[in-house]
């Protein structure tokens, strides 16, 4: 939610809700249900005054919260999975895979190392 975004942002600047409310000129319990999520749907002029503050457009303010999400496996990383499924390589059996790879990678590695 744009909230718990404004919030998120907020915190990462050290700002108090008291203080973010006076450098930009907004009510300091609209702001408070705002971040609660009482209130989930602020005009932009109300974003427009946080933004700046904020270090941050209006835009990425608003885009933010989708951009907050995972991006869902691209259809390539669902193909390779699904063929070595087919190949009856399993969860654990790629787990396994890796720990190997990241072994022989370190061994590796420190091998360069010394020389």
């Amino acid at each position: 939610m744009i909230g718990s975004q404004i919030q998120r942002l907020r915190q990462q600047k050290r700002m108090s809700l008291t203080e973010l409310a006076a450098r930009a000129g907004v009510a300091k319990s609209y702001l408070s249900s705002i971040e609660r999520d009482l209130q989930s749907n602020p005009s932009i002029q109300f974003l427009r005054k946080l933004a700046p503050v904020l270090g941050v457009n209006v835009q990425s303010l608003i885009l933010q919260e989708q951009t907050d999400k995972p991006d869902p496996l691209d259809t390539e990383w669902v193909q390779i999975i699904q063929e070595l499924s087919a190949l009856g390589i399993n969860k654990d059996s790629l787990r396994s895979m890796l720990t190997q790879l990241k072994t022989t990678e370190a061994i590796a590695f420190d091998h360069t190392a010394v020389r």
